[in-house]
């Protein structure tokens, strides 16, 4: 257990630098507006996940803290979009219709319910003042 945190610490620290990296030498999002920093990384980690997946994860003796590194810590911090489309494809190749739609509309929805419930919960809860909208740093991760 305490080799995949590590992995998973070491990895988050290498995807979010990947990730900073790439928003700094591409066009990051502004509100409005989907920024080609966020389609490079999300493309590029679906393509990744999709071929770890699929030829490293399989292999007898790959250890689960390297899986565990790679997939949850540095895909995980580089992209949130990798794994929901590596779902959708999975069940487009199966001709899975209900994993296809299930996958968007799931995500999409709840992700934007928990966005929503966590924006509206969090200030009553921690007695925060809420803002009119929520902003981006510079140089932040973008969604």
């Amino acid at each position: 257990m305490w080799r995949s945190l590590l992995a998973v610490a070491v990895g988050g620290s290498i995807g979010t630098g990947a990730r900073w990296g790439v928003d700094t030498l591409l066009p990051n999002a502004t509100p409005g507006t989907l920024g080609v920093s966020t389609v490079v990384v999300n493309v590029f980690g679906s393509f990744v996940l999709g071929l770890l997946v699929a030829a490293v994860w399989p292999r007898p003796g790959v250890p689960f803290w390297l899986k565990a590194g790679l997939g949850t810590g540095v895909l995980g911090s580089f992209t949130t979009f990798s794994a929901v489309t590596l779902n959708v494809v999975a069940g487009a190749v199966e001709a899975n219709l209900l994993v296809v739609v299930g996958a968007v509309l799931l995500s999409t929805v709840f992700g934007l319910l928990a966005a929503w419930g966590g924006l509206s919960l969090g200030p009553k809860l921690f007695r925060l003042r809420a803002s009119p909208s929520p902003t981006i740093p510079d140089g932040g991760v973008d969604l």
